[in-house]
């Protein structure tokens, strides 16, 4: 190899040196959800919160559903008010649906509403352009949408790299996974989301392991351990019981940190995921954000070549207490 030849090989190295580690830099996002639940005050209130955010300038933002309370109306027009905030935040925001949303529209205080024509408005309202974040900076999304026919509807089911570190999007919700016997167009709906939920996760740990990741976040409404008994393990008609066992699965593979991040019982949380059995599982993190009453975010820094990875700090607005 002559010396012209040695300087392009060594300027070759150099080059994907300097990328490798660019794509190693820290970086911080936002987690925040389940608001505004009190109209019309916690509007004025999350109004405050993205101007924070805003200021903070994190690189994204995610929002773990729940836009509204259970028992506030399922119309177009709070649908569009809602979409007209979210729309506010100037760095990217990457939304995931809620059971508020649509699975609880059927209560006569939200309208009386079917469920499934309520999710339908909210995939054409909220993910028209599914292969892009909200936010007046979008950033592109991978979507499921585009991973077969199987999946074509599940445009809400997303996922995008920043800097080594993976972060899904799957649509798991409250009310038990809406795996609720009203009836059976109820059930069909879960079993078919459920599916896509497990094939979309087990693709995202798949691709985290080709290209080797430093990590993973998952993010998704529902608190999975909201059990209303004290069980010794999941129960089987848990609607969380094929999510739990994917993540323990994916995350036993992969190997690495990983972070699932929820809302649904609206106070700060950081620990340990934990298996159907109720144990930890080695590696994962679960960080639960606030919400309802408490009208806040999470900062959360994330360090690809540190051993922990994430570190969280609470995003606190003072007027938005009491």
């Amino acid at each position: 190899m002559d010396a012209k030849s040695r300087f392009a090989s060594l300027w070759i190295l150099l080059l994907s040196a300097i990328s490798s580690a660019a794509l190693a830099e820290p970086f911080r996002f936002v987690a925040l959800g389940d608001m505004p639940y009190r109209l019309p005050d916690d509007v004025r209130k999350v109004d405050r919160l993205i101007n924070k955010i805003n200021a903070l300038s994190p690189a994204f933002s995610v929002h773990v559903g729940d836009t509204k309370s259970g028992s506030t109306p399922c119309t177009d027009d709070a649908f569009q008010k809602i979409l007209n905030q979210l729309q506010t935040f100037e760095q990217p925001l990457v939304y995931t649906p809620g059971d508020n949303e649509w699975t609880d529209c059927h209560r006569a205080k939200a309208g009386g509403y079917d469920p499934r024509e309520r999710l339908t408005r909210i995939r054409e309202m909220f993910f028209a352009k599914p292969r892009e974040s909200l936010g007046r900076q979008p950033m592109a999304l991978e979507t499921q949408a585009d991973a077969g026919e199987k999946h074509k509807v599940f445009v809400e089911n997303t996922r995008f790299t920043k800097n080594g570190v993976l972060f899904v999007q799957v649509h798991v919700v409250g009310s038990n996974n809406g795996f609720e016997p009203r009836d059976l167009a109820t059930v069909k709906e879960y079993f078919a989301r459920n599916a896509a939920n497990i094939a979309w996760l087990d693709a995202g740990f798949a691709k985290a392991i080709a290209v080797k990741a430093k990590a993973v976040v998952i993010s998704m409404q529902a608190n999975m351990y909201e059990i209303r008994q004290k069980w010794p393990a999941m129960p089987r008609a848990s609607g969380f019981l094929a999510t739990v066992k994917a993540i323990t699965r994916g995350a036993k593979k992969f190997s690495r940190p990983v972070l699932v991040i929820n809302g649904d019982a609206h106070t700060l949380e950081v620990l340990p995921f934990k298996g159907t059995n109720l144990r930890d599982v080695p590696n994962v993190t679960r960080l639960q954000v606030m919400g309802a009453r408490q009208v806040h975010a999470v900062e959360v820094t994330v360090d690809p070549d540190s051993p922990g990875v994430f570190a969280f700090r609470p995003l606190i607005v003072p007027e938005n207490n009491g």
